[in-house]
Formats: C-alpha cells, sequence, structure tokens
C-alpha cells in the first residue's frame, strides 16, 4: 500500500488533492477546523462539534490531507460499536480512503490504507495495535473518545496502543463524562477556582449549529400523568410524575410511566405517531425512533406500535447478529418506526429521524444529549425534531439546556451553598455506561410492581421557553401542539408556539370552572417564562421554605403542601412564575408573623 494510491482516488473537492483553500465542500466549520490544524501541526487535536454536524467528513478530511502529504502512511480509527465502526469504513470509502471494519490481526491487505474497530477491540489486543503504529506512521482518529474513560482497562489500552501514533485525533459530540476519569490524549487545564477541565482545540456546539441551519431545531413534548404501584414492602404509593418527591419515588413513578402495560406508554406513542404523520406530510420519508431501556421494553414497545398504527416497527437489538442491518435497512427505506435499547443512542447516522421517544430511565446529560443527537441532522432548512419526554425535572433541564457546552472536569469542586443541579445525575453516569443492551437492571429493578399509569399533555419546550397548558390526551388542546408543521424556520416554530398557547387560553377563559380540563392549571396565570426564570423563582421558593423549616420547625414536605392548600396550583416542578410568585409571598408572610 502507497499513498499515491489514495491521492489516485480522492475527490478534488478534497484538501488532500485540491490546493488548500480551493476546496468548496466543507462546511465553516470544518474549513475552519482544517486551517487550524494545518497551521499548528498538532501531535493530538481534540474537536468537540454537537451531533448532525459533520464530525466524520471532518475527520476524513483531515485524513486525506495527512496521507497526501505524507505525515502519515495509514489511518486507525476507533469507534464506540460495531455499526459505528462500519459506518465509518462506508464513509472512508466514498471519498477513496479504505478501511477494513473486519480487521482482527496479522498484515493488512495491500489494498486497505488502515483499519476501523472498536474500544473493546483496542481493549483486548492494545499490543496488536501499538506494533501496528510503531511500524508505520499512523493517525489514530478516537470517535467520541469519552468512551476510552468507560473504564481504567479501556483508558489504559488506549494509551498503550496509540502512545507512538504519529498523529491522534479525538472526536466528542456531547458534554464530556461526568467521572473524574482522565481521557487519554485529551489536554486539561486548571482554572481560576483550581479546577482541571478538558480543553478543546476546537469547538462547534448546537447553538452554532442551529444558526448555521447545521442541526434541525427540537421541539420538546413532555407528558405528565398520575402513576401508582407497589413497593418491595407491599405499600401502594401514588404519585403525579414531575411533582417534588424523594429519587427513590421519582426512579418508580418514572419506570411506571415506562410500562407498556399502563395507559401511560400508549397514549404518548399515538400522540407521536400522529406528530409523525403530521411532519410526513412535509417530509415524506420521516421516521421516529423508540429509545428503550431494556429488551423486553422494547419489544413490548414495538408491539403496541403494531397495534396502534396497524405497521410493525423494525427492532433493533443487541445480541441480533442481523442489528447493523436493520439499521441500515430503516435508513434507506420510508418505514415509520424503529424500536431500540442503546445502540441507537449515539453516532449512528439516520438523517431521516425526525420523531423521538425517550423511554429510557437514563438520567444523564451526556446519554441525553447523545439520544436527543439522534434527531438533529439537518437535510434542508426549515426541519424540525420532535421529541416526546416525561415529565421528569432532570430532563425537563437538559431540554431547556441543549446549548450548554460542558467539559470533562478532572477534579469535582467542593461545593458550598447550592448543590450542583447535575451532581446527583453524574453519580449515576458511570452505572448507565457500563450497562449493556441486554441489561434489565439490578435488583432495584425488582423492587416495585406497576400497577396504573395515565397520560396527560405537559407543555411544549422550545428556545429555552414553556409553551401550553395541560391537556388530556387525545384533546383538540393536545392536537393543536401535534399538528404543528414539520417544515417551518426556527422563529416560525415559536410564533406558532406562541399562537397555540394563545388559542388554548382562550378557548379554556370561555369554559366555566366546572367544566374546566385542569383546574390546577388556571390558564390567567400561565405566562410563557424562561427555563432559567422559572429555576430562579423554584430556587427562591425552596430557599425561604428552608429557612422557614428553621423558624416553625415543621417539615419542608408539610410546608410546601400547606403552601399549595393556601394558595392553590400543582407541585411547585408544575407551578406557573404566577403561582410560584404567590407561595413565595405567602411563606414571606408566614416568616414575619412568626418573628
Amino acid at each position: 500500500m502507497t499513498t499515491t494510491t489514495t491521492n489516485h482516488h480522492l475527490s478534488p473537492a478534497f484538501p488532500g488533492r485540491a490546493p488548500w483553500g480551493t476546496a468548496n465542500k466543507l462546511r465553516a466549520w470544518q474549513q475552519g477546523a482544517m486551517e487550524k490544524y494545518v497551521q499548528e501541526q498538532p501531535r493530538d487535536f481534540l474537536a468537540v462539534a454537537t451531533p448532525g454536524a459533520g464530525k466524520t467528513t471532518f475527520a476524513l478530511t483531515l485524513a486525506s490531507w495527512l496521507l497526501h502529504h505524507h505525515v502519515v502512511q495509514q489511518v486507525t480509527v476507533v469507534a464506540p460499536t460495531e455499526h459505528l465502526k462500519k459506518q465509518w469504513a462506508e464513509a472512508a470509502a466514498r471519498i477513496g480512503i479504505k478501511l477494513d471494519p473486519e480487521y482482527s490481526a496479522g498484515p493488512l491487505g495491500r489494498e486497505y490504507h488502515g483499519v476501523a474497530v472498536t474500544y473493546a477491540g483496542v481493549g483486548v489486543r492494545p499490543m496488536l495495535h501499538r506494533n501496528r503504529s510503531e511500524q508505520r506512521k499512523t493517525l489514530v482518529i478516537l470517535d467520541e473518545i469519552h468512551h476510552a474513560g468507560d473504564s481504567r482497562s479501556w483508558g489504559e489500552a488506549c494509551l498503550e496502543a496509540f502512545e507512538p501514533a504519529t498523529r491522534r485525533l479525538c472526536l466528542t459530540g456531547t458534554p464530556f463524562r461526568s467521572d473524574t476519569n482522565p481521557i487519554p490524549f485529551v489536554t486539561y487545564e486548571e482554572g481560576n477556582d483550581g479546577i482541571r477541565r478538558s480543553s478543546a482545540d476546537y469547538t462547534y456546539g448546537y447553538g452554532n449549529a442551529l444558526a448555521d441551519g447545521v442541526v434541525r431545531p427540537v421541539i420538546f413534548l413532555s407528558y405528565s400523568g398520575n402513576m401508582r404501584w407497589r413497593t418491595k414492602a407491599g405499600d401502594e404509593l401514588e404519585a403525579r410524575l414531575g411533582e417534588p418527591m424523594t429519587k427513590d419515588a421519582v426512579s418508580q413513578a418514572w419506570r411506571t410511566a415506562l410500562d407498556p402495560r399502563g395507559e401511560w406508554m400508549p397514549n404518548v406513542l399515538r400522540a407521536a405517531d400522529r406528530r409523525l404523520t403530521e411532519v410526513r406530510k412535509s417530509i415524506p420519508d420521516a421516521g421516529a425512533l423508540v429509545i428503550a431501556s431494556d429488551q423486553e421494553s422494547a419489544r413490548a414497545y414495538a408491539k403496541l406500535i403494531r397495534e396502534i398504527t396497524g405497521e410493525g416497527a423494525t427492532l433493533v437489538l443487541s445480541d441480533d447478529s442481523g442489528a447493523s442491518q436493520r439499521i441500515d435497512d430503516f435508513s434507506a427505506s420510508d418505514a415509520r418506526w424503529m424500536v431500540a435499547v442503546r445502540m441507537v443512542s449515539e453516532g449512528v447516522d439516520v438523517p431521516r429521524l425526525a420523531v423521538g421517544v425517550y423511554a429510557t430511565t437514563i438520567s444523564t446529560p451526556l446519554f441525553f444529549a447523545q439520544a436527543v443527537g439522534r434527531f438533529v441532522r439537518s437535510r434542508r432548512r426549515g426541519e424540525t425534531a420532535s421529541v416526546f419526554l416525561p415529565t421528569v425535572p432532570n430532563l425537563l433541564t437538559f431540554a431547556n439546556e441543549m446549548e450548554v457546552e460542558r467539559d470533562h472536569v478532572l477534579d469535582k469542586p467542593k461545593k458550598e451553598g447550592e448543590e450542583d443541579p447535575y451532581a446527583e445525575e453524574d453519580k449515576l453516569l458511570a452505572e448507565a455506561e457500563r450497562q449493556q443492551d441486554e441489561d434489565t437492571g439490578s435488583d432495584d429493578q425488582l423492587s416495585f410492581e406497576a400497577l396504573e399509569s395515565d397520560a396527560v399533555f405537559d407543555r411544549v419546550l422550545y428556545n429555552n421557553a414553556e409553551f401550553g397548558m395541560q391537556a388530556h390526551a387525545g384533546s383538540e388542546e393536545e392536537q393543536d401542539y401535534l399538528g404543528i408543521p414539520g417544515l417551518l424556520e426556527p422563529e416560525q416554530v415559536e410564533l406558532l408556539l406562541q399562537k397555540r398557547q394563545a388559542r388554548q387560553i382562550a378557548h379554556s377563559r370561555k369554559r366555566p370552572d366546572a367544566e374546566a380540563d385542569l383546574l390546577e392549571l388556571p390558564a390567567e396565570r400561565r405566562p410563557v417564562v424562561t427555563h432559567k426564570e422559572l429555576l430562579e423563582l423554584r430556587k427562591q421558593l425552596n430557599t425561604l421554605v428552608g429557612a422557614y423549616v428553621h423558624q416553625s420547625g415543621k417539615p419542608h414536605g408539610v410546608i410546601h403542601t400547606e403552601l399549595r392548600r393556601v394558595c392553590g396550583g400543582p407541585p411547585s416542578a408544575e407551578a406557573t412564575a404566577g403561582q410560584l410568585n404567590e407561595r413565595i409571598k405567602k411563606v414571606r408572610e408566614w416568616a414575619t408573623r412568626m418573628k
């Protein structure tokens, strides 16, 4: 194998073949990252780009350039999954770089320019890849580099295998992992607070990509409802999804919602299918994906989809030898639905996916960003993505912080005062990422029995604002939001949501109280406020309640319940700005009386 073979096959659109600056096929961010790399010629380069932005194109363009200029003689791509490994090989082949995705050992065929392997494969035989890196000048592309920190053994294997590499390109598309395992070949810099954080050489976030029209805007449709379950001790509990409760209760209410035998999942799947039908009026091949917690649930959801739609869903399970082919077949078809566990949550490229149902209890910012990333790849202007969520506070926070860029933190700060809102979920990251696709959980998964659930349309989250009032599943009010056209400019989406909400409020005002859909959410007190403003109001209320706890000697829960009784309205997590302000005023009044 020689690099002249590479030159022969390369398209003139790639800088490796054309004089630098004449290539016109790159997006602005890809061109900018290339220019920075060519100018600095670093051994290690970390590019952070939002899912759907085109990291693969950038990396292969760079590989082409390095091969053409004889900086390297071969390429090794390391990907998280078998499917992604093959996807990289196919993308590279389209520009004349031949990677062997089936490589396991021994000499490489002369027709290949390198190999595509998985992190697990490197973990099994690090010395094999070290020898290859030592024998020839090698570019290593580490896709979704945070996986190299999944376990100490994988990180050590990557260090062992690729320490001799001539060049290393690290890629990631999501907030970095939340544990403190150092990620190989990533530079960490200490800030003024003494905390070491990962330092990217080039960053292209979701906000930038959205402004450039590279990714779709995402409409999040949140569903609440009443959940009833039985604990391991035999107690029957009931709670409304989204209301303040203990960590265990949140987990059990959430899992009750996702139980396919209840009413929550069938109602949400019906709503998502109606949304898909609307989107397909303007995007005829639009597809939908349910991301499930485990294989048993995935099979049950696929059965529900057949009952609801009359059409079968593509089922993708990790232990199915044809899983990659099923994904490819779905991508190339115009079938409506696919159901999968974890393997479709990261990196898998199915550009026609436009509707998603987040039906998993994994609640880390890393996984959420990767999951939503499956729906944001833009093919033409005006496409929107719609993701259906349970009303779980952490998920709503992640949905409203799509544009927040997070670096990998090596040193956890010592918290004083207010808790880090990510702290509790960060603890779950390592466990969530260790789970295999077929994992149905530990004993905790058996510690309760789901008894009953219903679904209530809660709100729409878009562009850091919340719209809509609660409405029953199947109602005209719900359909009003599900029927938003699938091809709109971002500002048109917001304008339509405002009009839908105004119409819903006007309709609610015409009805007498006795006929109101859900009395706990009066339309008059549902102004559109930003998520940040709501968070600040909740924080202020909780601080005042905390102070009143010490003053009165009553528990937090008792005070919150009393505030709801006196002021009316739902739990704090679902209260409007007006309702929160009334409670703040009332608890201050109580505190003043006691002085």
